[in-house]
């Protein structure tokens, strides 16, 4: 089912199927990327309980979240509230209770997501939680740019088949800017650690664009498919995919978040359309 918020700028779609955002419009203007299914057939998934791959492949990249059918808990003109919780089928996938909340709320021209996971259990909850939303890019790609919050020096992480290397480079910068064009992603996303973003924007030669706010989230990603120019990733995670390196025990993943019993876990960011 497909839930609409609207504000005095923006009007957003949000589809109860992964609880994930399918639309965001301003007058005539789509800003989110439309799900071609030969391309990309998403548009904004959330990742959980695993951000990225499990080196042994016990779940499917970026979790079952995205996949699955959220209940509406509420919903307002400017606010909604979506459930999804643990059952037998989950835990054939992922052996552990939880609760997981997510909250969009229409502010004038800026969406915030919340996300909330609850541990029912007295045993300790294990996962990771992450965003993914695709902007659309109908100018082109090499029409945009990336315009980071501070002009500094940018270390990337480099993936082997979807797994972080032990390999950094710096990310090209011309004042705290980077030309975006689809050559940037022929070795898959780029992948930041140790909470170097907190901010970033994307904004079309037009000046039209999105400004993507996420403190405290400590990895981000920047991805887009190998070859298309039609879309953009920009993606703050609480985890991160496997090490070439990992041993497959989830309790000593990079970035993985543990719940104790009865606890909860809270984290949020916003996107600022323009």
């Amino acid at each position: 089912m497909v839930y609409n918020l609207n504000s005095d700028k923006l009007t957003v779609s949000i589809n109860s199927k992964g609880a994930e955002i399918a639309s965001v419009k301003r007058e005539c203007m789509e800003y989110i990327w439309q799900a071609k299914a030969d391309v990309w057939p998403r548009h904004a998934p959330v990742l959980f309980p695993i951000v990225g791959k499990l080196k042994n492949g016990s779940l499917s990249q970026h979790g079952f979240a995205r996949d699955k059918e959220f209940v509406c808990l509420s919903q307002s003109k400017t606010d909604i509230s979506f459930s999804l919780k643990s059952d037998q089928e989950t835990k054939k996938l992922f052996p552990f209770d939880f609760e997981l909340i997510i909250k969009y709320t229409l502010s004038s021209d800026t969406i915030t997501c919340s996300y909330e996971v609850n541990n029912p259990s007295s045993q300790n909850l294990l996962f990771s939680i992450g965003a993914h939303p695709g902007f659309a890019t109908p100018d082109q790609l090499s029409n945009y740019i990336l315009k980071f919050k501070a002009d500094k020096e940018y270390n990337i992480t480099l993936l082997a088949d979807g797994l972080l290397t032990e390999t950094k480079t710096k990310l090209p910068l011309q004042n705290g800017e980077l030309n975006l064009n689809t050559s940037l992603f022929d070795k898959d996303a780029l992948v930041f650690e140790n909470s170097q973003i907190d901010s970033i924007s994307l904004i079309s030669r037009s000046g039209n664009g999105v400004e993507l706010n996420c403190v405290g989230w400590p990895y981000f990603g920047i991805w887009s498919k190998k070859g298309s120019d039609e879309f953009v990733c920009l993606e703050p995670w609480h985890g991160i995919t496997d090490s070439i390196n990992s041993t497959g025990d989830l309790s000593q993943k990079k970035g993985i978040i543990k719940l104790e019993g009865v606890g909860k876990f809270e984290c949020a960011f916003n996107m600022r359309f323009f």
